[in-house]
């Protein structure tokens, strides 16, 4: 039997060793510090020069050292994302458009999915300050947040205050707990609920989130309506708990005939507990969710929920974190508007 040996290039250890700068600088017959020039756009190079070496790079299959780049620039073109939970259909979808539109602007996203833990965020911003990120989009839930305050990089944040000097791009969480509230009422309902999770409540400001509940709040005052407030509990396995809660609380409050949730998954599982405890949504039990995630429109009966804009958020958070990492002068906070989206579960 005869062997063919295919001999590509230099051989260390049976593997092919990736050619490094100075092979390129030789291949193209400039120096090392021309090769670097051109990688990195910096002084002025012959258009003639810059061709050799890129035609260089192509014919050695040269792959630059980014990390390397980046540190000679000071620039990654890199954005760091940090979010409590990306498994949570609202960030998913958020992630997906963060992405595309970071994209656009010529950025690459770092996603730190934080999981509510303070110390994972801290070795995340760690991580984002040696690699060079250029900047960070916060939306962390946790309430210790000293940690992004001094960081001395760009931050754009979600639906939270942290300082005066750091943006926040937000919906109308005031409007949308109206909305909620009214259409609740309008559908006949005496005696509704609130369900949230975390820091879903009304006693964290900073949180803009805790809105929805304020704005909910005033307009079943004003229609002298009282409402209940019920917690989730966060520890896993969540839906097993969360499912346990829920039953228990319908079980305990029959009277009960109207649920705002701070969230379409928490809407979905108040769902899943009225199933369990033999209720019928809407006929028994309206049930309006928040976000408008593409689960509204799947789950069975349809979901009525309010519609955060979450594909502009997204695109408004991109564009003020470039403005941002330019140098430029960007407001303090963005609102976009938010919509009642009326399907089969009131």
């Amino acid at each position: 039997m005869a062997i063919t040996v295919y001999n590509e290039g230099k051989q260390q250890g049976g593997l092919k060793q990736m050619p490094k700068i100075e092979d390129v600088a030789k291949h193209a017959g400039v120096s090392v510090t021309t090769v670097s020039r051109v990688l990195n756009d910096r002084g002025y190079i012959s258009q003639k020069t810059r061709d050799n070496v890129h035609r260089a790079m192509k014919e050695l299959n040269y792959q630059p050292n980014e990390m390397a780049r980046a540190l000679f620039r000071r620039k990654s073109n890199m954005i760091g994302l940090i979010v409590p939970d990306v498994s949570h259909p609202f960030f998913s979808e958020l992630t997906y458009h963060l992405e595309y539109v970071a994209d656009q602007y010529g950025y690459k996203l770092m996603l730190c999915n934080s999981n509510r833990d303070v110390a994972k965020e801290k070795q995340y911003i760690d991580m984002l300050k040696k690699n060079q990120a250029d900047g960070i989009i916060m939306g962390s839930s946790v309430l210790e947040i000293d940690h992004y305050l001094n960081l001395e990089l760009p931050i754009v944040s979600l639906d939270r205050q942290l300082s005066k000097d750091i943006p926040v791009v937000t919906s109308d969480n005031v409007l949308g707990g109206q909305l909620a509230a009214q259409h609740l009422l309008d559908k006949g309902c005496k005696h509704p609920a609130y369900v949230y999770r975390g820091l879903g409540g009304p006693h964290h400001e900073a949180m803009l989130a805790s809105g929805r509940v304020q704005g909910y709040g005033a307009v079943l005052t004003a229609a002298d309506v009282q409402s209940l407030h019920v917690q989730l509990t966060v520890t896993e396995p969540q839906e097993q708990i969360v499912n346990g809660e829920l039953v228990q609380f319908l079980q305990e409050h029959p009277e009960v005939d109207g649920i705002f949730a701070s969230s379409d998954v928490i809407a979905a599982e108040v769902i899943q507990a009225c199933y369990q405890c033999g209720k019928s949504v809407p006929d028994d039990l309206c049930v309006i969710g928040y976000d408008d995630v593409k689960m509204a429109s799947l789950i069975t009966p349809r979901l009525s929920t309010i519609r955060q804009p979450i594909r502009e958020m997204a695109t408004h958070m991109i564009e003020l974190l470039v403005q941002h990492i330019a140098g430029e002068i960007v407001p303090h906070e963005t609102m976009l508007p938010v919509y009642l989206i009326e399907r089969e579960t009131t």
